[in-house]
């Protein structure tokens, strides 16, 4: 940064993991075998969509995608987590942390409107069942899918260009575990109102639209449902979106209680609710949407067996 009246930053700390040396260990195995298992068990979902034929669907399509984004969100803060754990160190640059900021960002829109996008999979495939293959078609899929990827964008360029401009205090102690905007902003020393500003105004039509548009699908869908004459027929066509349900729900349900919000009132506990959304939600996606759905554990099986390993 560089200013007349702005205070220069080459770096930040990042004090949200214990600096007492013999809990390094145990942290570092713990955020270790979390990344692992969330690269991990989404690559695995993302082989088992691509070597099953069946499996090519508009649905398993997203959900490849939706692993794909998990894979990089968990990689833009854990792999600097376990650099700073096995040295000893608390510090990130000023160019990466507001890098990290950014992919943070997008990462998250991206797992927000993806979570959109099958939604209205869903609803097309339950509501208008006739229509589905022409209305999901693979040309409308990739459409919705670059649409995506360059919407989200959009709003953290527009943070990282304002956050670029403003003066930081004395300290540059961030009570975080990664270069949060919430956690950034309360370390300004100068008027963060433009920043609030695209927060409730552009934050809450990029956040809550895709929120509004799933809760909108599901009333629809569970209309349809509840007009199927056969239990069975309920039961079949509720597991088809059970998963997405459970993943739409741990989503929101730790991204609500964080942003969205005057920055005045975040405080360091509010990290705990970011580690959920940023570590674990990535973690678990993977086992929500192949424990409860007999296709996906059968190309996963198929995927795991020897017999699959030895023909590669």
């Amino acid at each position: 940064m560089a200013g007349s009246n702005r205070t220069v930053v080459s770096e930040f700390l990042l004090l949200g993991l214990s600096d007492v040396p013999e809990n390094q260990p145990l942290l570092f195995s713990l955020f270790l075998s979390m990344y692992l298992v969330a690269v991990v068990g989404n690559l695995l979902i993302i082989l088992a969509i691509g070597s099953t034929s069946h499996l090519h669907t508009p649905m398993y399509f997203f959900v490849a995608n939706l692993s794909w984004v998990d894979i990089c969100f968990t990689s833009v803060t854990i792999p600097k987590m376990l650099l700073n754990i096995q040295t000893l160190s608390q510090s990130i640059s000023y160019t990466g942390c507001l890098t990290q900021m950014y992919f943070l960002i997008l990462f998250l829109e991206l797992d927000n409107v993806l979570l959109a996008v099958m939604a209205y999979d869903r609803f097309v495939a339950i509501c208008h069942p006739l229509h589905y293959t022409i209305t999901m078609s693979p040309k409308f899929c990739i459409t919705l899918l670059s649409l995506a990827l360059i919407i989200t964008n959009i709003y953290p360029l527009i943070h990282t260009l304002l956050m670029d401009t403003l003066s930081f205090c004395a300290s540059v102690r961030i009570h975080h575990i990664f270069c949060e905007l919430y956690a950034l902003l309360k370390l300004s020393c100068s008027s963060i109102h433009d920043n609030e500003l695209v927060v409730y105004i552009l934050g809450s039509f990029i956040f809550f639209a895709p929120f509004l548009f799933i809760s909108i699908s599901y009333m629809h869908i569970f209309s349809a449902i509840l007009r199927l004459r056969s239990s069975q027929s309920k039961l079949k066509a509720f597991s088809t979106c059970s998963s997405h349900l459970v993943v739409v729900s741990l989503f929101y349900g730790t991204l609500f209680g964080v942003y969205l919000r005057p920055s005045s009132s975040y405080t360091s506990e509010d990290s705990v609710a970011t580690v959920l959304y940023a570590v674990v939600a990535p973690m678990l996606n993977p086992f929500i949407y192949s424990l409860r759905n007999k296709d996906m554990k059968g190309a996963l099986k198929s995927l795991l067996s020897w017999r699959k390993i030895w023909s590669w």
